[in-house]
């Protein structure tokens, strides 16, 4: 049962329509948000959602079969503990005022996609991996903010107060003229007060916006390149063990046509 489980779960073939099963649940829970398609197919939706969720389960009873009885190797794969949680979630019967729920939970399934695919495996890796290097950066920008809007308090409270008045209000708009929103008007309205303003506005945009920026890629793409090395030396761990399964599995399949041929040599000296 092992053996053709793990047949089943390393075809491509399977993969793909696992895959296929995970875009047409995200297509159904689009569909679901017309209420004019509800009203004419929403039975039908609704046992398509059954269908759905009956093949992720038996994928998952399929999975724990390929590994068994190492139920450990299934579960200490942080995407198959996600693909298993959400599973289990949809499961769960959810009804009258938590019906909202069951339908986040069937939005949630669309997410398997990125456990589906290795590539969105690697990037969302790689962002988690870069969270602790992105912390510092932010640790910089918050710096950065603070300084420019207790600076922009004692340039500009008096001339725009509503804009500089606190330091909560100059927080909220250093972020406005981070994002670049409308950053021209409000350092116009500073320039009526001084004609040197532009200097503080032109300093923060290519520091706080355009520097900022960069190093935040920096750290993803050193994040990337760290995570590619990662996996790199995880496949090369995983390629004997595969290698000595697959030897075992043929050892064990020679043994039993063995068994099969001493048998039937018995049987016809009988």
């Amino acid at each position: 049962m092992d053996l053709l489980a793990r047949r089943i779960v390393g075809d491509k073939r399977f993969e793909r329509l696992i895959i296929a099963l995970i875009v047409f649940n995200g297509v159904l829970v689009g569909l679901e948000t017309s209420s004019t398609i509800v009203a004419q197919a929403g039975r039908a939706i609704e046992w398509a959602h059954h269908l759905i969720l009956a093949a992720f389960v038996v994928e998952v009873l399929l999975k724990l079969a390929a590994v068994a009885p190492a139920w450990r190797r299934y579960f200490g794969d942080g995407w198959n503990v996600f693909d298993f949680t959400i599973v289990v979630l949809s499961l769960l019967p959810f009804s009258g005022e938590l019906a909202m729920v069951a339908r986040m939970v069937r939005l949630l399934r669309v997410l398997r996609l990125v456990s589906a695919l290795p590539k969105l495996r690697l990037v969302v890796s790689t962002l988690v991996h870069a969270l602790p290097g992105m912390g510092h950066v932010l640790l910089l920008v918050a710096l950065l903010f603070y300084i420019y809007a207790v600076a922009g308090y004692h340039l500009f409270h008096l001339a725009d107060p509503e804009r500089w008045g606190t330091l909560g209000s100059a927080l909220l708009t250093l972020f406005q003229v981070a994002t670049l929103e409308g950053w021209a008007e409000v350092m116009y309205a500073a320039m009526e007060s001084s004609s040197l303003a532009w200097i503080f506005f032109i300093s923060f945009v290519i520091v706080g916006t355009f520097v900022m920026i960069n190093l935040f890629i920096a750290v993803v793409i050193n994040s990337l390149e760290e995570t590619k090395a990662i996996q790199a030396a995880d496949d090369r761990r995983q390629e004997p063990a595969d290698a000595d399964a697959a030897l075992l599995e043929e050892l064990r399949a020679a043994r039993e046509a063995l068994v099969r041929v001493e048998a039937a040599l018995a049987a016809r000296g009988r």
